[in-house]
C-alpha cells in the first residue's frame, strides 16, 4: 500500500508544479515576444506589402491572387480543392475568389472530361494578362522586402520556417484554418 501512496504523492507533486508552472507562465506572458503573434504580424506586413499593389492595379483580394497564381503557374486546368490543397485557403475562402474573379473575366470553367460532373478552373485571356503584368511588379516588392538580406540569411529562415511546420505536422492533422 506504501508504493500506492507514493505514486499518489507522486502525482499529487507533478500536478501541483505543473500548475504551479503554468500560472507563472500566464502571469509572465507576453504577447509582443509571443512568436505565433510575430509571425501573424509579420505576414500581415507581408500580405499588405503584396496587396497593395493587386488591390491598386486590379481590384483584387489577396484570396483571389493567390487563386490566380496558383491557376497561372498550373500546366493545366486545375479542381477548386485542388487550389485548396495548395493554398492553405477554406474552400469556402477558394469558393468565394473563384466566383469574383469569373464575374470580372479572370478565369474560366471547363467541364471535366475525366469525370464529367467536376470542372477544371484555368485562367481566361484576360486573367493571365493580369498574370502575367503582377508578377514581376509582386516579384520587385519581394525584392524591397529582402534587400539587405543575405542568401544564407534568407535560406535560414526558410529552414527554420521548414522546419517549424515539421514539427507541427502532427498536430495539425484534422485541423483546418
Amino acid at each position: 500500500m506504501s508504493k500506492l501512496t507514493d505514486l499518489n504523492e507522486d502525482v499529487s507533486e507533478l500536478i501541483e508544479n505543473a500548475v504551479e508552472t503554468a500560472t507563472e507562465d500566464a502571469a509572465s506572458f507576453e504577447l509582443e515576444t509571443f512568436f505565433p503573434y510575430r509571425v501573424r504580424v509579420f505576414y500581415s506586413d507581408v500580405t499588405r506589402a503584396l496587396s497593395a499593389v493587386y488591390q491598386r492595379d486590379y481590384g483584387m483580394m489577396p484570396a483571389e491572387w493567390r487563386t490566380m497564381a496558383i491557376l497561372g503557374s498550373a500546366s493545366s486546368g486545375l479542381q477548386a480543392t485542388e487550389i485548396v490543397a495548395r493554398s492553405s485557403m477554406d474552400k469556402v475562402v477558394v469558393s468565394r475568389a473563384v466566383k469574383r474573379m469569373e464575374e470580372r473575366g479572370f478565369l474560366v470553367r471547363e467541364s471535366n472530361a475525366a469525370d464529367g460532373r467536376s470542372f477544371l478552373l484555368k485562367l481566361s485571356d484576360e486573367g493571365r494578362s493580369v498574370y502575367e503584368d503582377l508578377g514581376p511588379k509582386l516579384k520587385a516588392v519581394e525584392q524591397r522586402m529582402l534587400d539587405g538580406l543575405s542568401a544564407s540569411e534568407i535560406e535560414g529562415f526558410l529552414e527554420v520556417t521548414r522546419r517549424i511546420r515539421e514539427n507541427l505536422a502532427g498536430e495539425l492533422d484534422g485541423v483546418s484554418d
